[in-house]
């Protein structure tokens, strides 16, 4: 088993931030890289936000093997073996939890960012789409609490208005497999998010989209404060 400097999941203490009592945000990373984990701007993004809103952040990722891993500079598959928590490491200073860990409880909100490695570590919907499922440890946190949980990157928004949308949005056949998983699916800007109030859930495209990063900064943005909105 791999050791962590933070190997068991604690409470985190209550902070208050001007008066107000500080959120506290569990954000689930899937390794570190686009093509094979968690896409490293997407995390940065998050945390920047969370950051500057005063929350109090704790990440988490599974203690296993990545699904595979890819060259970066061609986007081919390597024999090499990696481990997704120590991948994760790399995004989290090292200050990351094995997600078996997470306790519910201690946190108002999830957030989890983008990348493949939320398709291929998370879950194998890389291999199965619609018909896939969720990693062991991943899969009961929703079942375990009613706060609410930030999932992006996993949901494609094409806005209507786009001039060339198969440039604009190279993964918009997303949104095919979603409405046949039974969901509704919303057109949104990259730089908005969209708040599902009923189920607690706040998505925006950020990478989904071939935006300018900051576009994709602002919109995460927009995501983490309506997540925070509602924790």
């Amino acid at each position: 088993m791999l050791s962590t400097p933070t190997d068991t999941c604690t409470r985190l203490p209550t902070v208050r931030i001007q008066g107000t009592m500080a959120k506290r945000v569990a954000v689930i990373l899937s390794g570190c890289g686009v093509y094979d984990g968690t896409e490293i701007h997407e995390a940065s993004a998050v945390l920047v936000h969370l950051s500057r809103a005063g929350a109090k952040v704790q990440m988490f990722a599974p203690n296993a093997d990545q699904m595979h891993v890819v060259n970066h500079c061609d986007g081919k598959p390597t024999e090499e073996k990696r481990n997704i928590l120590q991948e994760s490491a790399r995004i989290a200073r090292g200050d990351v939890t094995d997600l078996a860990n997470l306790d519910v409880s201690a946190f108002d909100a999830l957030i989890i960012p983008g990348g493949f490695g939320v398709a291929k570590n998370l879950s194998d919907w890389a291999v199965k789409n619609k018909d896939c499922t969720i990693q062991p440890h991943l899969e009961r946190v929703p079942r375990l609490s009613t706060k609410p949980e930030s999932h992006w990157a996993c949901a494609a928004s094409p806005h209507p208005r786009c001039q060339n949308p198969a440039w604009l949005w190279p993964y918009a056949q997303t949104a095919g497999a979603v409405k046949e998983m039974g969901c509704k699916h919303v057109n949104t800007g990259v730089e908005k998010a969209h708040v599902d109030v009923k189920n607690k859930l706040v998505t925006t495209s950020a990478f989904m989209c071939n935006a300018p990063f900051h576009s994709v900064f602002d919109g995460i943005g927009v995501m983490v404060k309506e997540t925070l909105k509602l924790a």
